[in-house]
């Protein structure tokens, strides 16, 4: 068996990563493409590797002579690189290809071992490798049959979205059997050529071939071994933390991208909190029926959108404010606020973030549950200087919450003292309490010094519509705001969402409900996993401490590399000697499970072996 491999093409969407250098001399983590990719098929003791040249061949010739490859090198010159596409930068290779078996590869690829393990340890000798389409990729894709005939090539012109499910994308990486070349591939070829010229893709021909009744070519299905295609400087970042051999890195890229994570080959987050129940799909499908007009116009501005909000919260407009998420609110009312500040921790540290250090005041509760009443909270600060005082209801991570009557208690409490008392309720529909909200009407005309926020982003399950919302009493203070916020500060997208969504109500009601039960199982699935204590949530989340020995940073390894499982590692949030916290998002009963199946594999053992 021997390998051929395309790179003859020039890589512009890379721009200044491929002015003088060929794309597959692009460098992933310090290795190029093509450094990575010669090592690893030499592994399989091929007979030769054919490489297919053209934009800067002879540095790229120059280059491989560095690299210390075993293997035979033949080199195929394509003087018109520019002006053809790999049609026919193949053509060029095709007596090679019915030399004997080969390895096809197109040369800004990156992958693991597994992938070629994959298609050479299947006993079918002609396959085109393929994956389960998922929304970061780009190009051809395949219909299959249930025995993984190729039904139908679409390639990109042909796309069609509503038909997304029955896709899989072609890796570009195939296995041909010598036979196959000889007989179907290079005569399907040479007639495609004749007829249409250098200037189209070698999937074409593959496409005409699968609509015969004996093709030869079957797909190989991927399993969750990772690859990834670059084409643009976005792909190499990625790359770059899909790949790097250093574990601990990884996690720390991919937690530092803060979203994005469809990007990534079947990752499952369970860092970041949404509702995994809402939205419904009719919901969704209005939204789509009206995308061309919402991407296509202008939004309203902030005293519409504000307008909208009152509708949906049952509030007076001037009483409400929309920002573009809530850390947009944040920001902006803790530049209005001075004075002392008084916090919880641990808690989401935005607000403290966006506040001076050294006038912040905190309260740390003394029990392993980092439970708290909002007694406790009037203790602790009854007697300090401070001017305002924040609390998340559901607080973040612990998931403590405190019941409305004694929300109430506190807004009476602050209000006796002259304090600023901001409610974060981002949380608080998923607490079992009924009618937990304090975003009513009278409670803000009554008490001018309290504020509630909320993001809809993480009740409502639309992180990507980037909404959020602050109520007050303190008109004053929300026209201020308004003022100081972009006008169109919300898209279109997210406005129409706000539009209709009173119409799904019941809806929401419904996956409270789906939600609470999954919540009940997955707290109880989780307490029986040695090694991890759980702490009771009212929220979408739960906190747990790791009881084995094993580190945060280390499960979190462990998942990631592993599992493909992102998690929330919570010891930089919680320094107490040397505790190890997480924080586990809840999904669906589906995904849920699927990380308590993990978590039970890495604690398990962890136990066994200390």
């Amino acid at each position: 068996m021997q390998a051929i491999i395309l790179a003859a093409g020039m890589g512009k969407r890379l721009k200044d990563l491929t002015q003088n250098n060929t794309k597959c001399m692009v460098k992933v983590n310090g290795v190029s493409l093509i450094d990575r990719m010669l090592h690893q098929i030499e592994k399989y003791h091929l007979s030769r590797i054919v490489i297919v040249i053209g934009y800067e061949g002879q540095k790229l010739v120059d280059y491989i002579s560095t690299l210390n490859i075993q293997t035979p090198i033949v080199y195929v010159d394509n003087p018109i690189y520019d002006k053809t596409n790999n049609i026919y930068s193949l053509a060029l290779a095709k007596d090679w290809l019915c030399k004997e078996d080969t390895l096809l590869f197109e040369s800004d690829l990156i992958f693991e071992d597994a992938v070629i393990d994959a298609l050479v340890n299947d006993s079918r000798d002609t396959l085109a490798l393929v994956d389960k389409y998922e929304s970061w990729m780009d190009g051809t894709c395949v219909k299959l049959s249930p025995d993984d005939d190729i039904e139908a090539f679409v390639p990109g012109k042909h796309f069609k979205f509503n038909e997304l499910n029955s896709y899989y994308k072609t890796v570009n990486i195939y296995k041909f059997s010598k036979h196959f070349s000889e007989t179907h591939y290079v005569p399907f070829l040479d007639a495609y050529q004749q007829a249409l010229g250098n200037n189209e893709y070698y999937e074409q021909v593959l496409r005409l071939i699968a609509l015969l009744d004996e093709p030869e070519i079957k797909a190989k299905r991927l399993s969750g071994q990772l690859w990834y295609e670059i084409d643009d400087i976005q792909d190499l970042d990625i790359a770059t933390s899909m790949f790097i051999p250093d574990e601990d890195k990884r996690v720390e890229l991919l937690s530092g991208r803060y979203g994005g994570y469809w990007r990534y080959p079947q990752l499952m987050d369970f860092c970041y909190l949404v509702n995994p129940y809402f939205p419904p799909q009719k919901l969704i499908d209005e939204i789509k029926a009206s995308f061309e007009k919402l991407l296509t116009q202008y939004p309203s501005g902030m005293r519409v959108n504000s307008l909208l909000a009152a509708k949906n919260f049952n509030v007076h407009q001037e009483n409400i404010l929309v920002g573009n998420g809530a850390a947009e609110l944040i920001k902006a009312l803790m530049n209005d606020f001075t004075g002392k500040l008084g916090i919880i921790r641990p808690t989401f540290e935005e607000y403290g973030h966006r506040y001076n250090e050294e006038d912040l005041v905190a309260f740390w509760p003394s029990n392993d549950e980092f439970k708290y009443s909002a007694q406790d909270i009037m203790d602790f600060f009854n007697d300090t200087d401070i001017q305002n005082l924040v609390l998340i209801n559901p607080d973040n991570p612990s998931g403590n919450y405190i019941e409305k009557k004694d929300i109430l208690a506190l807004i009476s409490w602050t209000g006796e003292k002259g304090i600023k008392f901001l409610v974060d309720e981002s949380f608080i529909d998923f607490a079992d309490e009924d009618d937990s909200t304090t975003i009513v009407q009278d409670i803000l005309d009554n008490n001018k010094h309290f504020y509630v926020m909320k993001s809809i982003s993480k009740s409502y399950g639309v992180p990507g519509l980037r909404l959020g919302v602050l109520a007050s009493g303190d008109t004053e203070t929300i026209a201020r705001l308004k003022k100081d916020v972009a006008i169109w500060n919300i898209n279109s997208f997210a406005e129409f969402y706000m539009q209709i969504e009173e119409k799904y109500k019941k809806d929401y009601a419904d996956a409270l409900v789906k939600f609470k039960k999954e919540r009940t199982r997955y707290i109880e699935e989780l307490s029986n996993i040695s090694g991890l204590r759980i702490i009771p949530s009212q929220a979408n989340y739960v906190m747990a401490e790791i009881t084995n020995g094993m580190t945060a940073k280390e499960l979190n390894r462990k998942l990631i590399v592993k599992h493909n499982i992102l998690i929330k590692d919570l010891v930089a949030k919680i320094e107490q000697d040397g505790r190890q916290y997480i924080r586990l998002a809840i999904k669906t009963t589906e995904e849920d499970s699927k990380l308590i199946d993990a978590l039970k594999e890495e604690l398990v053992v962890s136990c066994f072996c200390s």
